[in-house]
């Protein structure tokens, strides 16, 4: 069995889903993991690091329908100063959207950059409704589906697993909109602040 290099590019990395989902990750992961974010400084590191490794899981949220500029900038240096030995890359992605679907073009995206630079691609987990599930019951689903994706990463398998809150797409707005003005009050930011926000958007 391998090791797994568990790698947060999340913009926000201390303080970041991600970084949960990689510690759960981890919790239920029976190969030897260790945990790293990628911060501006440390791209060199990483990928001299990555030589150690047999697997590497990315984690990160969507942005923009696309890849966090925290990992495109870590992938363009890792293009540029490879590993002696290539790892197999998974992906562990989670976005805001209640669809897991969302993630697709992300995922595409480490795919082609796995094809271009001669990294096997291995399995992915795609997460919806990320900002929200963890703290709801909801957190069991996404334990064990976070199993299979490493199991499989184990097994040296590529297969690809989504979750998401089984709720409506209605009781999801709703409770949303609930989470985010908290939120806003939580920081100073008024109900009419929101809403002039949402206008300008």
């Amino acid at each position: 069995m391998g090791k797994i290099m568990l790698i947060n590019a999340s913009p926000r990395a201390p303080k970041s889903n991600s970084k949960q989902y990689a510690e759960l990750f981890a919790k239920v992961c029976r190969a030897e993991t260790a945990y790293f974010a990628v911060t501006r400084n440390n791209h060199r590191e990483l990928c001299q690091t990555m030589e150690d490794f047999s697997d590497v899981l990315l984690v990160f949220p969507l942005y923009a329908d696309g890849l966090p500029v925290t990992l495109m900038h870590f992938l363009k240096t890792l293009e540029q100063h490879p590993p002696r030995w290539k790892p197999r890359v998974s992906v562990l992605i989670n976005c805001g959207f209640m669809e897991p679907e969302q993630n697709d073009i992300a995922v595409q995206m480490v795919r082609l950059f796995c094809k271009q630079n001669g990294y096997p691609f291995g399995s992915v987990l795609k997460i919806g409704s990320g900002e929200a599930i963890l703290s709801t019951p909801f957190r069991i689903l996404v334990r064990a589906k976070m199993k299979k994706l490493a199991a499989a990463i184990a097994a040296e398998k590529s297969q690809t697993w989504k979750v998401t809150m089984p709720i409506s797409k209605n009781m999801f707005l709703r409770a949303s909109t609930v989470y985010w003005t908290n939120y806003g009050k939580r920081n100073g930011i008024t109900k009419e602040q929101m809403e002039t926000m949402q206008i300008e958007e």
